[in-house]
């Protein structure tokens, strides 16, 4: 019996190592401290400036109301964070 297996492949280019820096330096938990959260809120503020970290160190001079695209087709959830993907664009800090 033969079982089907879907996989997905998503792309992290040269952005895993962005990512990689933003977390080693900790700078998406300073800023939550910070600033700290609101209710109904679906991205904290650190995830915000990380993903636009990622954005403006992409090498990529898209305008930032084009940000979620950006995030098409790649790896969201090893870029920002579990349970935030690039379709859902209701969880990104701009749409």
């Amino acid at each position: 019996m033969h079982h089907k297996t879907e996989i997905t492949v998503s792309n992290l280019d040269h952005l895993g190592r962005r990512a990689g820096l933003v977390d080693e330096i900790g700078i998406v938990q300073k800023i939550n401290e910070l600033v700290g959260s609101q209710p109904g809120e679906l991205v904290s503020p650190g995830l915000a400036v990380k993903a636009m970290i990622i954005n403006g160190l992409g090498l990529v001079s898209a305008p930032l109301y084009l940000f979620s695209k950006f995030f098409e087709g790649k790896a969201v959830e090893h870029l920002i964070g579990e349970g935030i993907q690039a379709s859902d664009q209701t969880r990104l800090p701009f749409r």
